[in-house]
């Protein structure tokens, strides 16, 4: 909580004139031996920090990023322009991070966030576990590599236990890593469209049609290919895969 609390040290700083000094007695951090507790006012002012970056936190600390590019490549691949649109590929991505992280974000609730909600356990416990949770998560998929290159970039490492890397080499190796599985998934799903696309426009051109678009005629054969092999459960079956240790 040490952010918190210079948040809260920066905040009391900036207004702490004559003009406030009798309208925050609220803003406040209790000291106990139970543990700390922070004031109605330094909890609102909490969450409203923690929702400017949950976007930050589910595209870089789930499953989400994998999972949108690898749609998008293959909306691409099958060459149906906006079809289907970013909003259903948006939720389709969500729902599936959601499906890829049940068992730990059920795992966080049941050990960091439920004590800390019944008061059987103080804040910083609770994030400090929350925080191994995810780095279980985060480390099972990230590559080696990519986790050396950023620990010798930050000049520190080997590390002897997983839960001692630092979020900040972490969570950089864990997107670049997503990045690389999403462009390797991706490549595989663009291989049999674009050999349909060459083939049609191979045969096109023998017959002369010069002016027909290879793209407009190979469309059809695409969709027609990707239904039959049931390509929607197929793609989305296989990326929840890619998470099946988890």
């Amino acid at each position: 909580m040490t952010a918190l609390r210079v948040t809260a040290l920066v905040a009391a700083l900036l207004l702490s004139g004559p003009a406030f000094a009798q309208g925050l007695p609220a803003l406040t951090i209790t000291e106990s031996t139970g543990g700390t507790s922070y004031s109605l006012s330094l909890q609102i002012l909490a969450l409203m920090t923690a929702l400017t970056v949950l976007p930050s936190l589910v595209l870089g600390m789930s499953a989400f990023t994998r999972i949108i590019i690898v749609l998008s490549i293959l909306r691409q691949a099958l060459g149906t322009q906006q079809t289907p649109p970013n909003q259903v590929l948006i939720a389709l991505a969500l729902f599936l991070t959601f499906f890829v992280m049940q068992p730990t974000l059920g795992t966080l609730y049941a050990e960091a966030l439920s004590p800390f909600l019944d008061g059987r356990l103080a804040a910083e416990p609770a994030i400090e576990r929350g925080g191994a949770i995810m780095k279980e998560f985060l480390i099972a998929n990230t590559r080696q590599n990519d986790l050396l290159m950023f620990s010798d970039l930050a000049g520190a490492g080997p590390y002897e236990d997983p839960r001692d890397v630092p979020f900040s080499t972490l969570l950089p190796a864990f997107m670049t890593s997503e990045l690389k599985t999403a462009f390797q998934i991706g490549f595989l799903l663009f291989l049999p469209f674009l050999v349909i696309d060459m083939v049609i426009a191979s045969i096109l051109m023998a017959l002369g049609m010069m002016m027909l678009s290879p793209m407009l005629v190979s469309l059809p054969f695409k969709l027609l290919l990707f239904v039959l092999v049931d390509g929607w459960a197929l793609t989305v079956g296989s990326l929840a895969a890619t998470y099946g240790g988890q």
